[in-house]
């Protein structure tokens, strides 16, 4: 088993093929057999998993695992805790009500690299910034909640995946990520074993 954590740029589809003018996750050097664990929009950045292990690829997308996933969103106008409250206790976007979820203003991450390109900047706008944990992923969820609550999001970084965070990554870099997995499946198999045991 492999698996990858690679900090995606922004502009690059979560695929290996090119499509249109995006550029795709061929140009990365990656070892032959891994495939994306779930997606990440052209038009985000950030944390995306990588792996050859299909059954770890379900696990990750099943919404019944709830595994976290952290973002840093940048908004317009300046977000209000009114809002925050709202995001955490989950709303209605597209017919669907999201999870309660963890949400807070946060300071604008001096850490981040600078996207390319910029986001547009409109100098009678301000910009606030919100970290949001999510347990589910639904296509363009986070963009979709912060416009429902009134700040439509402008630069979207998924920073963590469960425990693992970008930890200085800059874009286009992956490092490998194998062992955190293999000791997490080799716990949830001894448990399940665990369990088989004691039915019998």
């Amino acid at each position: 088993m492999t698996v990858l954590l690679f900090n995606k740029p922004y502009g690059v589809l979560s695929q290996f093929s090119p499509e249109g003018n995006h550029r795709a996750l061929n140009e990365f050097h990656f070892p032959k057999g891994v495939y994306a664990a779930g997606r990440l929009d052209h038009d985000s950045e950030g944390a995306l998993l990588l792996t050859d292990h299909g059954q770890l690829i379900k696990t990750l997308l099943d919404p019944k695992k709830a595994h976290p996933r952290t973002y840093l969103a940048q908004v317009e106008g300046q977000i209000t805790e009114e809002a925050i409250q709202k995001l955490m206790n989950g709303i209605v976007i597209q017919g669907y009500h999201t999870r309660k979820c963890k949400a807070e203003i946060v300071p604008e991450p001096q850490y981040l690299w600078n996207r390319n390109p910029p986001i547009r900047y409109r100098a009678n706008i301000p910009t606030s910034w919100v970290k949001l944990t999510l347990i589910e992923g639904k296509n363009r969820q986070v963009r979709h909640m912060t416009a429902a609550v009134g700040f439509p999001t402008l630069r979207l970084v998924r920073i963590q995946i469960d425990k693992l965070g970008l930890d200085g990554l800059k874009p286009g870099e992956w490092k490998d990520v194998t062992a955190f997995f293999s000791h997490t499946t080799m716990q949830s198999t001894h448990r399940k074993r665990n369990r088989s045991n004691r039915d019998r």
